[in-house]
């Protein structure tokens, strides 16, 4: 009989110490894992927060009920009549401003803002307008002057809440029934296809909404890297200051290229293309567009804006400071801050939400938009920084302003979401906005060291 041959334990050992080395691996994978993530919540949550605010603010609604007058305006038959739609819920400036200082600054339109209900309308960046006329209002006025309207044009709206949705597309569809021109500025196209007039057609819009748009509204041909697309009777213009180029097809449809041409001419739009859209760049995020992130997270520089609002102003003078350092840059929050309404150089009405005695103590800057303000120096009070000192096309000397104070990634930042080339528009300033990065490092890296801080202590407890 054979005795029992000895046991060879070698080849066990290698592969318990195998299995040792591997359950080692992996465990330190998943503590790593779980400090990069811990290290990343904390830097996260105050991203989460701050942008959350700045977004909200952006449509915020003044906390008091004011109410004021709309100025009048004289109503002649002999010229052709254009609505301009706003939102109860938030309007955005530049989409419903552009336009209508294009068209009100030739003397050849009658001009209306309108809305479903008489309300104050906050606009981008808590700017808030007076609308000229209700819908209800409006259809008096033209029925009494036997007149009838000639075009709409629809701006980006924040939702409208469910009563005014329905008055608003019910308003659009019997508009365009009439024969009335339908026009959109960038978001607008939504409002337009949620009424069904896009339906089949050809249109465009802004390029960071497009993705959204082609999966809410399948039965729309959307087309991007063209300012505007005309398609008859409906216009659909690309994002916010593709609205100048969407209005001047306005002026060329209801007034003639001569026309056209000397109102690209006083509001200074140096990319007017005559009869046709301009092609562009089809757009997309890139690297260089964390700027945004970086902003809206961590600003470091100064963000509380106070923007004094003067009597004569130009709404696109108003637009380009409201909309550029919230919605396009999100650099800062602004207020307009004034001593009651004022009316605007081609008749708007605009209510301040705080007085600027009241305000001064919370804010980091104070700017007075307009070129003829600067002029005179209409604020009267020495801490004022008077944005429009040279006669040009309003948003340059804001871009300018944002490579300047704060860098000039964040201002092509703007400039690409405004839909604006800045090619000739000379930027100075940061390479990068360093300090917010470098907030961004620090909320890392204590992030980290409470992640392993508390690692220590819950294997401290265990042994």
């Amino acid at each position: 009989m054979r005795g029992n041959a000895p046991r060879d334990t070698r080849g066990g050992r290698r592969d318990e110490n195998v299995r040792r080395r591997r359950f080692t691996v992996r465990g330190t994978w998943v503590r790593t894992a779980a400090v990069v993530l811990v290290a990343l919540l904390v830097p996260g949550g105050v991203s989460a927060a701050s942008t959350i605010g700045r977004f909200g603010d952006i449509y915020r609604a003044r906390p008091d009920a004011v109410s004021a007058e709309p100025a009048a305006k004289p109503h002649d038959p002999a010229k052709p009549t254009v609505a301009f739609l706003t939102g109860g819920n938030g309007t955005n400036a530049a989409d419903l401003l552009g336009p209508y200082e294009v068209l009100a600054s030739t003397g050849r339109f009658n001009t209306y803002v309108v809305s479903a209900g008489p309300r104050l309308i906050n606009l981008t960046g808590g700017l808030d307008l007076v609308p000229d006329l209700t819908f209800e209002e409006l259809r008096q006025l033209l029925t009494g002057r036997g007149d009838t309207l000639d075009a709409v044009l629809v701006p980006a709206m924040e939702k409208p809440d469910p009563a005014e949705l329905a008055a608003v597309n019910a308003w659009l569809r019997q508009q365009s029934a009439a024969g009335a021109l339908t026009v959109s500025v960038c978001n607008g196209a939504r409002a337009l296809a949620r009424s069904g007039l896009l339906d089949g057609r050809p249109a465009t819009s802004h390029w960071l909404r497009m993705r959204g748009l082609r999966a809410d509204f399948p039965a729309v041909k959307w087309q991007s890297g063209v300012r505007y697309v005309d398609d008859g009777d409906v216009i659909t213009a690309a994002g916010v200051l593709s609205a100048i180029d969407g209005a001047l097809r306005i002026v060329e449809r209801l007034a003639g290229m001569d026309t056209a041409r000397q109102a690209a001419g006083a509001v200074h739009w140096r990319h007017y293309s005559p009869g046709a859209p301009a092609r562009m760049p089809v757009q997309g995020l890139d690297l260089a567009d964390l700027v945004a992130p970086l902003n809206s997270s961590y600003q470091t520089r100064p963000s509380a804006i106070g923007v004094q609002l003067v009597e004569g102003a130009g709404e696109l003078e108003l637009a380009s400071v409201f909309n550029s350092y919230t919605e396009q840059s999100v650099v800062g929050h602004t207020i307009a801050v004034g001593d009651g309404p004022i009316r605007s150089e081609h008749g708007l009405t605009f209510v301040p939400r705080r007085t600027l005695a009241a305000a001064s103590g919370d804010l980091d800057r104070l700017l007075v938009p307009g070129h003829e303000a600067a002029r005179t120096q209409a604020a009267g009070t020495g801490r004022a920084e008077y944005v429009h000192t040279t006669d040009e096309f309003a948003f340059d000397a804001v871009i300018r302003d944002i490579a300047r104070t704060y860098d000039v990634p964040t201002a092509r930042f703007a400039a690409k979401t405004l839909e604006y080339p800045v090619m000739d528009v000379e930027l100075r300033g940061g390479a990068w906005p360093w300090r917010e990065t470098l907030v961004f490092a620090l909320l890392v890296l204590l992030g980290a060291a409470l992640a392993s801080g508390t690692g220590a202590v819950v294997r401290r407890l265990r042994t």
